[in-house]
């Protein structure tokens, strides 16, 4: 197992120096799930809930979110993402959304956490429209799905 980077030789927290680094292209996929009741899912298909259009403003709250994560997670560089999209499928049988946040930047550090927080702001999102008409939902499976560059190269979850 590697070492921690983020603690100096005194065991302070520091963000990673990434000066020396050179810019690469980095890609990371992260995804996660929200399952909700029969009510839920022919509300936000139908688009019918009350707040609006769940999914298009859930896919808003995810970029945004993805351009705010050196804001929230402490640690994390400022990014001048190139690209983010966050996409939806949709599993009637399981009454589950699913949710995939991809993100690319050409720079010297990576993107996962940035598609992380992406796809955690979609569900909460989907969580917050739709509370009204049930609370019961369960945000789950949230993780890395894929990242390319870097020294590590192409990593597949």
């Amino acid at each position: 197992m590697s070492e921690f980077n983020h603690f100096d030789e005194n065991g302070n927290a520091v963000m990673v120096d990434v000066s020396g680094k050179e810019p690469t292209s980095r890609t990371a996929i992260a995804q996660g799930s929200i399952r909700v009741s029969e009510e839920i899912l022919q509300a936000v298909l139908e688009q019918k809930v009350k707040k609006g259009d769940v999914l298009g403003v859930a896919r808003v709250a995810g970029i945004m979110a993805v351009k705010q994560t050196s804001s929230i997670i402490p640690m994390c560089h400022p990014l001048m993402i190139s690209k983010c999209s966050v996409d939806f499928q949709v599993f009637p049988d399981e009454q589950r959304i699913q949710a995939t946040c991809t993100v690319k930047v050409e720079g010297k550090t990576g993107v996962e956490m940035e598609a992380l927080h992406g796809v955690s702001a979609v569900l909460l999102t989907i969580y917050d429209m739709c509370k009204a008409i049930d609370k019961r939902m369960v945000l789950q499976d949230i993780h890395l799905v894929e990242k390319t560059g870097g020294k590590s190269g192409k990593f597949r979850f």
